[in-house]
Formats: structure tokens, C-alpha cells, sequence
């Protein structure tokens, strides 16, 4: 039977969900895949009590140096070290998968390249979308197609404040607050709230979808704050719901225009019915026309999930 060891920097929320799927459904995965797979080395500071001790290790050093290990789930999170921790183990000749949108959006060159001349393979379908298989359907079923347009509701707090806010009536700040405390927005919401989250998931989109690469820090950005109960009320007047957008358009002539901002999305679009903290890729290409993919963009057991079908795909 074939074997895939699996070493996880970073046993939190998603590195624990990821954990956690392998565990528990371990019998049905080597059913589908014929293979054994299962996670020999966690590296992480926090010791969760129902993973055995000696899985754990706080030295990088001995992930890149086991030969058994066959793949490298990196779910850290931030820029550094987990860049060059993933670099590091491509170049030990370890295949790479990663939720890290921040890491791969910046690194985007760096790592596939480097991937590439190690001769492993470098996955991320959990860094767009969570759950949602988008990643793996542009690279794969719809890859026949020039792509023509990509609209995103792609970061679930600012999709839950906002969606509270036409909903229910109350101001940002208020709204804020009960999402921090529900656990759906971080104590310092910079990243969702100004839209960084989502400009670095819409550089991977743009990569993937046009071949181009542009900068997070490139893409023209607004965040959520300003937002009133008289821009939702005037919105509604027209038949339009607010929504934080991720947006890239091909032009005419090769270039791309993109942005992520609050938009007026009229309400017979599919992405206004997006809600709470779900979110939303919408692609355009030239044969298959409109397509939407919908789930959870975030979570353990949703993004741990995605990771599981990218550590899957390498058997």
C-alpha cells in the first residue's frame, strides 16, 4: 500500500481541523485513494492533549531533515518565518500545501518557482475560499477557457458586518463588536476590515486566472469602515446590497483593472444572496460563460478540508 507522511507547522485552528479530517477519516480517505496517510510531525510550541507527544517538535530542522516525510502542510499564518519555512522545505524535496494567502500572495514568484526547480509540487486551494474548490476548477475543469472577469466575496467578516448592518439596521461599530465577540472577527481587525485580507487573495486569483502577477500592496484598496446606515439606505434604494468586492476585469489590451472595494451589487446578482460569513467567487470565462462557487470561507474543519483535497491530489 502506498504511504504519504504529512508534517504540519502550526497546530491551530486550521493546522488542528486539518489534523483532526486526516484522523477521523482516515479509513474512508485510504479507501478512495489506496494510499496510508497520516501525520508523523507537528511543528508547534502548544501541545494540543489528545495529539501524542512525540509528534511534536519545535525545530524546523527535523522536518526538513526526515527522509520519510513526504509532504509539508504549512498553516502558521503571516509572512515570516512561514515563507522561508516553506522554501525551506521545497528545497529539502518536500512538496508544499498552504492556507497562507499572505505568505503565497507576496512570495507569489519565489515559491512556485522555486517549487518548480525542486521538483515538487506547491498547492493552496485553502488560501482563496476556504472550502470552496475554486483554485482547483480554474486550474483544472474550466482551463480550457480565457477568463474574462473574477468578482470575490472572499473575507467573511466584512461579508457578516455587513450583512448585519442591512439586516438588522445597526452601525458598523456596533456590529463590529458582536462579530469580534462571535469569534468571526480578530481583536485588531485591520486585515479584514481595510480589505488587505482580500487584496491578497485576489493577487492569487489574478495569477491564476490571467497569468499576471500583481502585488497585494498594487491592487487598489478600500476597506469596509466608512460605511453608514445611509450608504446601505441609499443601496437599497436602487435595488442594491453593499458588499467588500474583490474585482479583476481583462481588458482589450492584456492589462488588468482591479480592486477591492465596497460595491453596489444589484440584487438579481447571484452575489448579493452571499451572506453572514460565507463567501463567493464569480468567474467569467469565454466558453463556460458565468459560473459561481459558494461555501465557508473559512473555518477548521472547511479549510482543513481544502488542505485534505490538496494532500489528496498528490497520491
Amino acid at each position: 500500500m502506498k504511504k504519504l507522511n504529512v508534517a504540519i507547522l502550526g497546530c491551530g485552528t486550521v493546522g488542528g481541523g486539518t489534523y483532526d479530517i486526516l484522523l477521523n477519516n482516515h479509513d474512508i480517505i485510504q479507501k478512495r485513494t489506496g494510499a496510508d496517510v497520516k501525520v508523523t510531525r507537528i511543528l508547534d510550541i502548544k501541545h494540543r492533549e489528545d495529539i501524542p507527544d512525540e509528534l511534536y517538535t519545535e525545530r524546523i530542522e527535523d522536518i526538513y531533515e526526515d527522509p520519510d516525510i513526504d509532504c509539508v502542510v504549512e498553516t502558521l499564518g503571516g509572512i515570516d518565518p512561514s515563507t522561508g519555512f516553506m522554501l525551506g522545505a521545497m528545497k529539502a524535496g518536500k512538496h508544499v500545501i498552504s492556507a497562507n494567502k499572505a505568505a503565497i500572495a507576496n512570495s507569489w514568484k519565489e515559491l512556485n518557482e522555486t517549487a518548480a526547480e525542486n521538483g515538487v509540487k506547491f498547492l493552496f486551494e485553502a488560501s482563496v475560499g476556504g472550502g470552496i474548490p475554486v483554485l482547483t476548477a480554474i486550474k483544472g475543469q474550466l482551463s480550457g477557457n480565457n477568463f474574462l472577469e473574477v468578482m470575490g466575496i472572499v473575507n467573511g467578516t466584512t461579508n457578516y458586518i455587513l450583512t448585519k448592518m442591512t439586516e438588522e439596521g445597526a452601525s458598523y461599530e456596533d456590529v463590529l463588536k458582536d462579530a469580534q465577540d462571535k469569534g468571526f472577527a480578530e481583536k485588531d481587525p485591520t486585515a479584514d476590515v481595510d480589505g488587505i485580507d482580500a487584496a491578497n487573495k485576489l493577487s492569487i486569483l489574478i495569477a491564476l486566472l490571467f497569468d499576471k502577477y500583481i502585488p497585494p500592496m498594487d491592487i487598489p484598496r478600500c476597506g469596509i469602515r466608512h460605511i453608514t446606515q445611509l450608504d446601505i439606505g441609499e443601496a437599497e434604494m436602487k435595488g442594491e446590497k453593499i458588499k467588500l468586492i474583490a474585482h479583476a476585469t481583462l481588458k482589450p489590451d492584456g492589462t488588468v483593472k482591479c480592486s477591492v472595494k465596497p460595491e453596489g451589487i444589484p440584487k438579481t446578482h447571484p452575489l448579493a444572496g452571499v451572506s453572514n460569513e460565507f463567501n463567493a467567487v464569480y468567474v467569467v470565462g469565454d466558453m463556460v460563460g458565468e459560473t459561481m462557487f459558494y461555501g465557508k470561507g473559512a473555518g477548521a474543519l472547511p479549510t482543513g478540508s481544502a488542505i485534505v483535497g490538496d494532500i489528496l491530489s498528490l497520491i
